[in-house]
């Protein structure tokens, strides 16, 4: 227990380091040789001096030192090794807690000659004694002594030297050369070493049954007494041999390759044995494994099924894909006897990986939208991933901070170690959009990518999670419409689906400035939209007319505002007085007004006539036609009774090349005869016109209107009207009776006060005798009136804009 674990495992020590300790932890290590002093491991010095650091079963690190490495303390059977490990929480190694770990194993007896194939580097020793001299194995190599025997003769009995045999030459090296070129070299009381890193210069790729092994040939010499002595180190280990076939993983070691067997001629198999993670396994546990050995002739053979028992899964991430790749640490242990070294041991740990394989995760949507709670659990991962962030809305944030946006993550753990990631947010966070479906149906969509973190090798990989619930929380637009004098009006409460629909009417997109352009009223507040349209004009449709008046009806639709559907329609139809559409003027003008129907879709307004067909319109839209003529023309016909004179005329709509009407609207203009006298006269020239003054009574009004168009004015209901100082106000003032077409509105003075009352104190003249103050530094402009269905009689109006003001006495602001 603890935060180290040691366990002696033949002729290594493996220290296992809690995962629970030292996660998230940089860490140093160190070897403490016999005197003290602590040596830091990097790759080169544990690859030349029998250290191996890796990761075992996702988070757990894995310490191995073999029984001759460098700093290893040997005393008969037993050796110890001594290990310091520094624990920082930053990569600059401050603030660090140092562990000291030191363990000995007992370790015999060595057979003559042990060869050990580790993950980093292989290892071959050699008992320290004259072998038996194989006589053909001596002639083969007899420049080996010619190499050595000068540097030998004139040394140390601690100077010794190796000599590797390649295809093209064979090349000695000093201890001291041999060790700076990254080799590991040693002896013992009992034993020669050789350590070679996978990385050496001297290594051959040799080829035995189709697999290939690293190989080193050498011959190590040393000094013993008064002999110069001679080894043989060759060692090789497999590099490939695994295939994958059927969900089996194949794991083929061929014996007695070549470089092992030089100098021998017969063989004998004395002892196969095999495990997981250095520990060996009997027959009966390889059986319950479903694990197969097989000893044959020329090769011995491993079948382990992928995912089984004493391998493990971790996470791994190809092209940005999430999958999994099956690890197991398996070691042979193969012992044969020979006539050349007698018993030979060797030991080949193999880390074995699957391929890749794409795992799909599973997204579960276990939202409770009537707890306005968005729920999805992705899942399921291995141990060795961590979600450390979120992207909602393209901002990505870490987990901690992702509950600032609503967004609640937590992990479940499952019996197996497998856990999956739970992720919860209001449904009405802003993150969560919210679709129109149909009816009174919503979509709730949540759209957030996931990032995880593989542990310990630190790749990345994310997750797209995009769960859509159907809820019945749609509240739809509503309208009421009505009808005044001379419009229709729709007014929308708005819901909450319609945020992004758009107003049209037809095919026509209904925008403010389109509005404007015809003299529509457009208002939107956010909660409601106001629609107001003139009875006369192009988007409002007649249905037909009747003694009770003409049909007008106005449609509106909504459509989204991305892909232009049909979501909602509103209609309003109302019937409108006849005489809106014509006026009897009483200089015996008449100006009439004609409306295309609905169903009559083929007219064409500019070609309605009256009687006289060359009486045509003055005034032509896709829809009305204005015709404005006098009575005593365009075939206009005459009745009297004792009471009124009748004018009547029809306006006609032909098609080419017929003479028949397919259109006919009868209109009449009524006089009244007040008295009926018989008269002689005689032509004479009329004096000029005359202008005398004269008393009666008038009937004026004063508005003030929204804007330049003098379309809509404020109502009673909207005082008092706020304005900033320079924004324009639109004055109108009107004669309303009498109705006379000879007499015209003249303004003489107009001025403002400060109070309600026209002759309080201070006052500023506005027009001076019908003309702008020529003393206002925004002088009042005045607007032409001109004939519209609203205006009878334009010389009976006045319009004129101002700029708004304020009173000040100094530069104090005079209010009341």
């Amino acid at each position: 227990t603890g935060p180290m674990i040691s366990e002696c495992l033949g002729n290594l020590l493996r220290i296992t380091l809690s995962a629970e300790y030292f996660e998230d932890k940089y860490l140093s290590f160190s070897v403490i040789d016999q005197s003290g002093i602590a040596w830091e491991l990097d790759e080169a010095m544990a690859s030349q001096c029998g250290y191996t650091v890796t990761y075992s079963n996702w988070r757990n690190i894995e310490f191995r030192a073999s029984a001759l490495s460098c700093h290893s303390h040997l005393e008969k059977d037993m050796f110890t090794v001594t290990i310091q490990i520094k624990a920082s929480h930053t990569p600059d190694m401050k603030n660090t807690a140092t562990h000291l770990k030191s363990a000995s194993c007992r370790y015999g007896p060595w057979s003559p000659r042990e060869l050990v194939c580790e993950s980093n580097y292989m290892e071959v020793s050699v008992r320290r004694e004259v072998p038996q001299t194989v006589k053909d194995f001596i002639q083969d190599e007899p420049d080996d002594w010619t190499l050595a025997f000068p540097e030998a003769k004139a040394g140390e009995a601690s100077v010794w030297q190796i000599v590797f045999h390649q295809p093209e030459e064979k090349k000695a090296l000093l201890v001291s050369d041999a060790w700076s070129a990254g080799y590991g070299l040693n002896t013992t009381d009992t034993r020669v070493l050789l350590r070679i890193p996978y990385t050496a210069v001297q290594i051959q790729l040799v080829e035995a049954q189709g697999i290939t092994f690293s190989a080193v040939r050498s011959s190590t010499f040393y000094k013993q007494r008064w002999m110069i002595l001679m080894v043989d180190t060759a060692v090789a280990c497999p590099v490939d041999g695994v295939d994958y076939t059927n969900k089996t993983i194949i794991w083929t070691v061929p014996k007695y390759i070549q470089p092992l067997s030089a100098g021998a001629t017969s063989f004998k198999d004395v002892l196969v044995e095999a495990g997981v993670d250095l520990h060996k396994l009997s027959a009966k546990e390889m059986a319950s494994r479903k694990y197969v050995l097989s000893n044959d002739l020329n090769a011995i053979t491993m079948k382990i099924p992928i995912g089984a028992e004493g391998g493990y899964y971790k996470t791994s991430v190809s092209s940005g894909q999430h999958g999994t790749k099956y690890t197991i640490n398996l070691f042979l242990e193969h012992q044969w006897e020979d006539n050349k070294w007698g018993l030979t041991k060797h030991t080949i740990i193999k880390e074995i990986e699957t391929p890749f394989e794409q795992v799909k995760l599973a997204i579960i949507n276990n939202s409770n939208l009537s707890a306005r709670l968005m729920n999805v659990t992705v899942g399921t991962f291995l141990p060795d991933v961590e979600l450390v962030n979120l992207t909602i809305d393209g901002a990505t944030v870490a987990v901690p901070e992702a509950v600032q946006h609503g967004y609640l993550t937590y992990e479940i753990r499952y019996a197996n170690g497998s856990k999956a990631y739970v992720i919860k947010v209001p449904s009405d966070a802003p993150s969560i959009k919210k679709e129109y479906m149909r009816a009174d149906m919503r979509a709730h969509t949540l759209n957030v990518t996931l990032a995880f973190i593989i542990h310990p090798t630190s790749e990345t990989f994310t997750v797209p999670v995009i769960t859509v619930s159907t809820v019945k929380d749609a509240v739809l637009p509503s309208a009421r419409g009505f009808c005044d004098g001379r419009n229709l009006r729709l007014i929308i409460t708005r819901g909450n689906v319609d945020q992004n629909w758009l107003p049209f009417i037809s095919d026509w997109h209904l925008t403010p400035e389109a509005a404007q352009k015809y003299n529509y009223s457009l208002r939107d507040n956010g909660t409601h939209l106001a629609i107001s349209v003139p009875f006369l004009s192009s988007h409002v449709n007649y249905e037909d007319f009747h003694t009770s008046g003409i049909k007008a009806s106005l449609h509106l639709t909504l459509k989204d505002g991305i892909t232009l559907a049909n979501r909602r329609n509103f209609s309003i139809s109302c019937r409108f007085s006849r005489s809106e559409l014509i006026q009897c003027l009483p200089n015996g003008t008449v100006v009439i007004t004609t409306v295309k129907l609905v169903g009559i879709a083929d007219l064409d307004t500019s070609l309605l006539v009256l009687r006289d067909r060359q009486c045509k319109p003055s005034l032509v839209t896709e829809k009305t036609a204005t015709f404005k003529f006098n009575v005593n023309t365009c075939g206009t016909s005459r009745k009297f009774n004792s009471t009124t004179m009748i004018y009547e005329n029809d306006v006609l709509y032909f098609r080419p090349g017929n003479d028949t009407p397919v259109y006919q609207l009868k209109f009449v203009c009524s006089y009244a005869i007040k008295q009926t006298v018989d008269i002689r006269y005689e032509s004479k020239k009329n004096p000029p016109p005359s202008i005398k003054p004269g008393f009666g009574s008038l009937a004026l009004s004063l508005k003030l209107f929204k804007e330049k168009s003098y379309s809509d004015p404020y109502q009673e209901s909207e005082y008092p009207v706020v304005k900033y100082l320079r924004e324009s106000l639109y004055f109108e003032v009107e004669l309303l009776q009498p109705k006379d077409a000879r007499l015209e509105l003249n303004l003489d003075d107009c001025w403002a006060t400060n109070s309600r009352s026209q002759d309080s104190l201070p006052q500023w003249p506005i027009l001076i005798n019908g003309c702008e103050n020529s003393e206002d530094s925004y002088r009042t402009v005045f607007h032409e009136v001109n004939y519209s269905i609203r205006v009878k009689f334009p010389q009976h109006l006045k319009r004129f804009e101002v700029r708004m003001f304020t009173f000040v006495q100094g530069t104090t602001l005079l209010q009341e």
